[in-house]
């Protein structure tokens, strides 16, 4: 009997979608992705690739048209385009959240609207109309607030005000970058913040992992808030972790998802846990590809394939073999012109360090650290024990040293 192979197409072909690329592959898919740059890595390890914008839906359709293969699935890893993941897998009648869903989730605007009109516990929030409107909001709340685009990701424009900051200026950079040039103000909750990523078939979810998120550099940075990795497993206690898992379905619910992931970030405050905001596809970085299956052992991307494939998941895949401690850590060195890196080798040759990657060379200049996208690299290391682990992770922040002139 002849099995068929289910033809999946990915968007987006860049070092985020790798891990993406490389478990379909495993899975025996044949895969197609699509990428606007024509140097994205991901094209040598897929089956067939295209130079496609994946925000030009008319080109995209396009594309598809052309091919000569019936596409099963259409899914995305790392990128905040899941509307047009939606809009493409609809033209393509293939699973996929409702488009409006999608539309929901990529403007901050629109989801907390949803989340307030369906009960979901969110921080006060409001659109802001003008400089004005936002001194207004300010006189009434009271600082510190949180200023963000509404559709931007990667912490892009994204200011925790406080006294004594130059308020008009934030605000004018925060428009700038937004696509729609519109932003909002919201509530800063404090208490831990957590990353969780959960699977949905048939509207039953299951959270695949929980890290804690780390913003132990939020006065280095400020007025930015910018995260500096995080850590698996989570210090969040089993009941804590249950009522997260039941307001991710409370999220489900308000967005009508019924099959598909959602991607969480969760604060717990003193009055319980609170959606900060959520993502409806698969985590980019290290959450999906290293953080949980280093630390428990599974493959929870396998599983939304699955998903998106129309392909019964198999859930029992993603009880935890292990329970190991995992820490991603990122650098962000001084500005200026990049001489060297010393350390690498010394580091490298660690069993214990899982990754060292480098995003600038020697030569180029390194910016000052506005956003995520300004990190200079990121290491995962990994351990027995907490203590352990955080031993590792200043060790290898000691060993490599950026020389810069």
């Amino acid at each position: 009997m002849t099995i068929e192979v289910k033809n999946l197409l990915l968007l987006g072909a860049s070092a985020d979608q790798v891990f993406a690329i490389k478990t379909a592959k495993a899975m025996g898919l044949h895969v197609i992705v699509v990428d606007g740059n024509p140097n994205s890595p991901g094209f040598a390890l897929a089956d067939q690739y295209a130079i496609v914008s994946t925000r030009d839906l008319p080109e995209l359709k396009a594309f598809v048209d052309r091919l000569e293969i019936t596409v099963h699935g259409v899914a995305v890893m790392g990128s905040d385009i899941s509307q047009y993941v939606s809009a493409l897998a609809e033209y393509l009648s293939v699973p996929c959240i409702p488009l409006e869903t999608a539309l929901i989730t990529t403007d901050k605007l629109l989801m907390k609207q949803c989340f307030a009109e369906n009960g979901v516990a969110i921080p006060w929030f409001s659109a802001v109309e003008s400089f004005e409107h936002l001194c207004i909001l300010v006189a009434e709340r009271g600082l510190p607030l949180v200023l963000k685009p509404v559709d931007r990701s990667g912490a892009r424009g994204v200011f925790l005000l406080k006294e004594g900051m130059d308020i008009e200026a934030l605000y004018r950079r925060s428009i700038e970058e937004s696509f729609s040039g519109q932003v909002i103000i919201e509530e800063y909750l404090q208490g831990p913040q957590v990353s969780t990523e959960t699977l949905f078939h048939q509207g039953k979810g299951y959270t695949a992992g929980f890290v804690d998120r780390n913003y132990e550099m939020l006065d280095v940075f400020a007025p930015y808030i910018l995260e500096n990795g995080g850590w698996q497993p989570s210090r969040l206690s089993k009941l804590q972790r249950s009522e997260i898992e039941k307001l991710i379905d409370d999220v489900a619910k308000a967005l009508d998802i019924e099959n598909g992931v959602i991607k969480g970030d969760i604060v717990y405050t003193e009055t319980g846990a609170k959606v900060i905001e959520v993502a409806t596809r698969l985590s980019g970085g290290d959450f999906s590809e290293s953080l949980v299956p280093l630390g428990l052992g599974i493959n929870y991307v396998r599983t939304a394939l699955e998903i998106a494939l129309n392909i019964k998941p198999d859930f029992e895949a993603l009880i935890p073999k292990q329970n190991k401690f995992v820490a991603n850590r990122y650098f962000f060195p001084e500005k200026g012109q990049l001489i060297g890196i010393h350390g690498i080798e010394q580091v490298k040759t660690q069993s214990f360090v899982k990754k060292l990657e480098f995003f600038i060379n020697v030569g180029e200049k390194i910016k000052p650290i506005c956003s995520h996208a300004d990190r200079a690299g990121v290491f995962i290391v990994i351990a027995d024990s907490l203590e352990e682990l955080e031993k590792r992770v200043s060790w290898v922040y000691e060993t490599i040293v950026f020389e810069i002139s």
